[in-house]
C-alpha cells in the first residue's frame, strides 16, 4: 500500500533516481549542477516545448508546458506536450475543465535529447506525469510517448501495471532518499562518462561497486 508523503518532490528526479541515485541526491539534495553539451542542448530544447503555445485544430488540440500534480504520491512537474484527440464527438464529456465537449483521448508527451533507453527511466517520469493527470482529470490513460530529438522519431510507451508499479515504488524511494538526507556513494560506470556531474561527483577517484546501488536499480547506457 502507498504511504502518504508530507512534501511534494519534482516528477524529473524520478527519471535522475531511476538512472543513477547518487546523481538524483547530488541535484535534488545537495542542489549541484554542472552543465556540459548534452544538458545545455536539453534544456534549450525543454525551453522552447515548455513555451506555452497551445494549437487546436478540428478534433485534436495540443499544449504544451501544463503543471501537473498528484497528491497521492506528492509528485509535480510539467509535462511537455499534452495532446488530446477527440474520440466520441456525442460521448460523454471528460474534459470538462478544459471546456470540451465529447470524449477525448489524451496522450502526454515527453521530449528527450538523446536516444531510446532499454532501462525504464524515462519511461517511469512519463508514466508519473500520466498518474498526475489521471489523479487531476479523473480519467484513465492507457498510453503515452517519449519523443527523442537525436533520433526524431517517437517511442510509445504502454502504461500497464508493471510500469505503474515500478513508477509508484520508485517514487516511494525517492521519498525514502529524501527523507534521509544523505547522498549515495559514488559507483564509476558507464553512466559516469557523459554525466555533467562527473568533476563533482569524482566517481574514478572514490567510486566503486557498492550493494546500495546494485539493490536498488541496476546500471543504465548513457545517453
Amino acid at each position: 500500500m502507498h504511504i502518504f508523503h508530507e512534501y511534494s518532490l519534482p516528477l524529473s528526479a524520478l527519471q535522475h533516481l531511476v538512472y543513477c541515485p547518487r546523481q538524483c541526491a547530488l541535484i535534488h539534495i545537495e542542489r549541484e549542477w554542472d552543465e556540459n553539451v548534452l544538458t545545455a542542448r536539453g534544456r534549450l530544447e525543454h525551453e522552447r516545448t515548455h513555451a506555452g503555445y497551445r494549437e487546436f485544430r478540428r478534433g485534436k488540440k495540443q499544449i504544451s508546458g501544463l503543471h501537473v500534480r498528484s497528491e497521492r504520491l506528492n509528485l509535480h512537474g510539467q509535462i511537455d506536450v499534452l495532446e488530446m484527440e477527440l474520440a466520441d464527438p456525442d460521448g460523454e464529456d471528460n474534459l470538462p475543465s478544459f471546456r470540451l465537449k465529447g470524449t477525448w483521448r489524451v496522450y502526454p508527451v515527453e521530449f528527450k535529447h538523446g536516444r531510446p533507453k532499454q532501462s525504464d527511466c524515462d519511461r517511469v517520469q512519463l508514466c508519473a506525469q500520466a498518474i498526475c493527470l489521471e489523479e487531476m482529470l479523473d480519467i484513465r490513460i492507457n498510453e503515452a510517448s517519449l519523443f527523442y530529438h537525436k533520433i526524431r522519431r517517437r517511442e510509445d510507451v504502454l502504461l500497464d501495471e508493471s510500469l505503474r508499479r515500478k513508477t509508484e515504488e520508485t517514487a516511494d524511494a525517492l521519498h525514502a532518499l529524501f527523507r534521509k538526507g544523505g547522498t549515495p556513494p559514488p559507483v564509476s560506470d558507464g553512466r559516469c562518462r557523459a554525466c555533467s556531474l562527473r568533476t563533482i561527483c569524482m566517481p574514478k577517484k572514490t567510486g566503486r561497486p557498492n550493494r546500495y546501488n546494485q539493490l536498488l536499480f541496476k546500471p543504465q547506457e548513457v545517453t
